[in-house]
């Protein structure tokens, strides 16, 4: 069994996997105007985080700056407080660490400081090699689905049986680059974004770092509150439809749902967590593939009216999210959203619902028709009354 056993999620709404989740229950956002920022002459609305609030936050815990970039400091920064609260070994042999990132150092481009350091290879092992871990990391990046690809690629390799830990890190910090570019597109919303609402005008981008540990179980009691998440299934598909368009049949997402309903129990599935990045091609493209998977009734909700888009960081904020709203008992309401704005029914509400289901889908949809789906399973565990470093019972 393949579980995660502790996470971490770093963004404007908080510092903790806590204070975020009771952000999105409370119904916060940090999406905002940004004005002459980046040296872009156009505005944008997207969540941004307090550079000087990391930078001190990072220089409390580590010796020296050390030269680690933005990113860097904060996969740092989620990684130490998920690291601590399961007290793993994290410079163990059997420990390996996953990096999602789409863009990384990708700012550095142009300046003095642009090599090595915008290689996320790089960044990958200075990432890694703070911790003390000497197994080369890997890194995944493949547009939009690069978090959920990160936890798959992570357990195959636990499955793989080389590892018994994995440190799962999804991070994005905006730049110049990224902005300019989808404001080329004309994708960005002028305002908060509305995921699948019929007067959505674009997305939002946002910052945000998240870690899941995850862990090939090999024991049977375990700390904290009396349930872990377990891993049920998984898919990634690429329709190849066009270089940023996703499919007008939603076929790579339609695949990656029918895949993960075939090992999973319908029936005790809460919701499906979407992309809903609110671009009138994505999030039609998503109904169409649940309409095509036969999910039409099945509660629906995104995250992106309260972070924006993640980039590499949402596969795993998102999924982490999940986890503690189906602890919570409740399916998180889709900020932004009021009335139907997909040829198919989206079972999405502004509102938030209860649940008594253990299971979970997320997917991802990215450019390059790109289609990632994870699903995670809640079980109920026996507690221990003692824990010590390495993860033994």
């Amino acid at each position: 069994m393949i579980a995660c056993i502790a996470d971490n999620i770093i963004s404007p709404m908080g510092l903790t996997t806590e204070e975020n989740f009771s952000s999105v229950s409370n119904g916060m956002s940090m999406l905002r105007i940004h004005e002459d920022t980046f040296g872009l002459p156009e505005a944008f609305c997207a969540s941004m985080l307090d550079r000087k609030l990391i930078s001190d936050l990072f220089a409390d815990h580590a010796l020296s700056d050390n030269g680690y970039s933005l990113f860097e400091k904060l996969c740092i920064l989620s990684a130490t407080d998920a690291i601590s609260s399961c007290a793993l070994q994290a410079e163990s042999e059997d420990v390996i660490f996953v990096i999602s990132t789409t863009k990384g150092n990708v700012d550095m481009l142009g300046t003095d400081a642009d090599y090595p350091g915008c290689r996320l290879a790089v960044s990958a092992e200075k990432i890694a090699g703070y911790f003390g871990n000497t197994n080369t990391p890997v890194v995944t990046s493949n547009a939009c689905v690069s978090g959920v690809c990160a936890q798959i690629a992570a357990i195959r390799l636990l499955l793989g049986g080389k590892y018994r830990y994995a440190v799962v890190i999804g991070c994005d910090v905006l730049s110049r680059f990224i902005i300019s570019g989808f404001q080329s597109f004309k994708a960005l919303s002028p305002e908060p974004c509305r995921p699948f609402d019929i007067d959505r005008t674009g997305l939002n981008l946002g910052e945000a770092a998240g870690t899941m540990i995850l862990e090939n179980i090999g024991r049977t009691e375990f700390p904290g509150n009396g349930c872990l998440w377990e891993f049920a299934a998984c898919s990634n598909h690429n329709d190849a439809n066009h270089i940023s368009g996703p499919s007008r049949t939603g076929e790579g997402a339609f695949r990656v749902l029918k895949d993960i309903l075939g090992k999973t129990d319908r029936d005790d599935i809460a919701f499906v967590n979407l992309h809903g990045t609110a671009t009138p091609y994505n999030d039609e493209m998503e109904s169409i593939a649940l309409h095509r998977a036969g999910l039409e009734d099945l509660p629906a909700n995104g995250f992106k009216g309260y972070y924006g888009h993640t980039l590499g960081a949402a596969g795993i904020i998102e999924t982490i999210l999940s986890m503690k709203a189906i602890e919570a008992g409740i399916i998180p309401a889709t900020k932004g959203y009021g009335a139907k704005g997909t040829s198919y029914s989206i079972s999405a509400s502004a509102s938030s619902r209860v649940t008594d289901k253990n299971t979970f889908i997320k997917i991802l949809s990215g450019f390059g028709g790109s289609n990632a789906g994870i699903a995670y399973r809640r079980r109920d565990v026996p507690l221990c009354a003692t824990f010590r470093k390495g993860g033994e019972a």
